[in-house]
């Protein structure tokens, strides 16, 4: 029988069996609750602990570890501090299997090879998983990974009118790739000057001039320090440490940046069209002036965490902004990332929406995000360290099956997180589209061409992206699992080109039994 002649459905089938492999499945079953020995209690970070709320592991599972790294140790024993008060035992180590397929999706965006799952599952090497986790981190796929989430967060999935998103995505995959201190890559964001043919850094500001500059003071505020201020442009909210005019105050220091576009004459149709864009210092000397809601008017000088710089053109208030938010004292970039980048490999941050810091939200680990914040900023803003720190904790290389008793550890049904096993996470369109096509490997061994399919998946996923239009520019994706989704997943463009392809691949094994 020939699986290529099949319909449509039983096609996707075989395909879905293949890409989303036997791992995701593991998260629908319960590992069954093992008997503890006679010695309950276990001496850790100078505290005793009941041994089961210590991780089960198998004589078969070599675990993720850093040498000489108390970060991670205290972060393992601040976890399981809350397993034994709440008394949520943690499930077992996660297998090579399901951990290999999890660190690769979370690290470089899409599933490892056939070859790479055989060669790793193979290696009886008590350190492959640090191996394999630093060989993520060194591939050219972790840059593009980081580079079009990020692209995502600072311009969304459909590209606004006239700006150039492979320049942005270039900026950023350069810096990703250099592992460029993320103080400095914000710095080259909010201080980015010139044109986009010049620096596509610019394309993010460039994005969100709009309207006052006020997008770009909100994304600015969500995305580098943690923090919801949309609420409060118009009016003081009841639950937001941040005033309005702490919004207008961030906003002012805007006001020097203008967008310009510039066109060229058309020969044939005779009309100007747009060339390029780009970023011009405009007269903003004095304050920003914004209406209460009671009516009255009043004026913001640039002020970050109380520090108010120079209201005259001789300085530059965007250089200053990035300036401030980078400096010694300040630890909220790092906090805002430390926060993001757990909730990344998690699924769930400690707060939740994962970009809403402040008193009004509490962490669910006030101590473990205030020691990786610390470590980071002290660290140097080093984004691969802070990915190595997570990876290698015990709550990270938990399987994602729970046990009878710590069902209710369901960050889905509201409760705060314990992480007493890993959530299963829904892939994105992005990180779908690239395992499809290294699961029946449409490019041969030599892999893919990832720059040659970009433009392919950008098309693919402009279908599930929904534009809010709200003064951030919001958009959201509809990739949900609707009927028209499952259809098309079916028999659509995209898994249709999957298994006709030419190239030999896992579909074989499948055409061979």
């Amino acid at each position: 029988m020939n699986i290529l002649r099949m319909p449509g459905f039983a096609r996707f089938c075989c395909l879905v069996c293949l890409t989303v492999s036997i791992p995701i499945l593991q998260g629908a079953d319960k590992v069954p609750e093992q008997s503890a020995g006679a010695d309950r209690s276990v001496e850790t970070d100078g505290t005793k602990l009941d041994r089961k709320y210590i991780p089960k592991l198998s004589k078969e599972i070599a675990p993720l570890t850093l040498a000489d790294e108390p970060l991670v140790e205290f972060v393992n024993s601040e976890i399981r501090k809350q397993w034994e008060l709440h008394k949520l035992p943690p499930s077992p180590y996660a297998e090579d299997e399901e951990w290999l397929r999890r660190v690769t999706l979370d690290v470089v965006g899409h599933i490892p090879s056939l070859n790479e799952t055989e060669e790793f599952l193979r290696d009886k090497s008590p350190s492959k998983r640090g191996e394999w986790l630093e060989k993520l981190l060194a591939s050219p796929d972790y840059a593009r990974n980081w580079a079009s989430l990020w692209t995502n967060l600072l311009i969304g999935r459909r590209t606004p009118n006239r700006i150039d998103r492979e320049g942005l995505r270039k900026f950023l995959e350069d810096s990703f790739a250099k592992n460029l201190p993320w103080n400095d890559l914000v710095v080259a964001l909010i201080g980015a000057e010139g044109s986009q043919r010049d620096n596509g850094a610019v394309n993010f500001l460039l994005a969100h001039l709009n309207d006052g500059a006020v997008p770009a003071t909100s994304l600015t505020a969500r995305l580098f320090l943690g923090t919801q201020l949309q609420c409060t442009q118009c009016h003081n909210h009841p639950f937001n440490d941040w005033k309005q005019n702490q919004f207008w105050e961030l906003n002012s220091f805007f006001s020097q940046t203008r967008r310009f576009d510039h066109q060229k004459l058309n020969p044939e149709t005779k009309r100007l069209e747009f060339e390029y864009a780009e970023i011009i210092f405009v007269d903003g000397e004095g304050p920003k002036h914004f209406e209460q809601r009671n009516g009255l008017v009043r004026v913001a000088y640039p002020i970050y965490e109380g520090i108010e710089i120079g209201t005259d053109n001789s300085t530059k208030r965007r250089q200053e902004l990035a300036r401030l938010m980078t400096r010694p004292e300040s630890d909220q970039l790092a906090r805002a990332m430390a926060n993001r980048m757990w909730g990344h490999f998690f699924g769930v941050g400690f707060t939740r929406p994962i970009d809403d810091l402040g008193p009004h939200r509490p962490p669910s680990h006030p101590e473990v995000l205030d020691r990786l914040t610390t470590e980071f900023h002290k660290g140097g803003y080093d984004l691969k360290k802070l990915i190595r720190w997570i990876c290698a904790t015990e709550a990270y290389q938990l399987t994602s099956r729970s046990v009878p008793a710590n069902e209710k550890d369901d960050p889905a049904q509201g409760e705060p997180p314990k992480f007493t096993h890993m959530a299963v996470k829904s892939m994105t369109p992005e990180q779908l589209f690239d395992s499809l096509q290294v699961a029946v490997k449409v490019h041969g061994d030599k892999g893919p061409d990832w720059n040659e399919w970009e433009g392919r998946r950008r098309s693919w996923i402009q279908q599930f992206v929904l534009d809010f239009g709200t003064d951030e520019n919001d958009e959201s994706t509809t990739f949900n699992g609707t009927i028209p989704q499952a259809l098309m997943m079916m028999n659509g463009t995209l898994v249709n080109a999957s298994l006709n392809g030419k190239d030999p691949g896992l579909m074989n094994l499948v055409l061979e039994g």
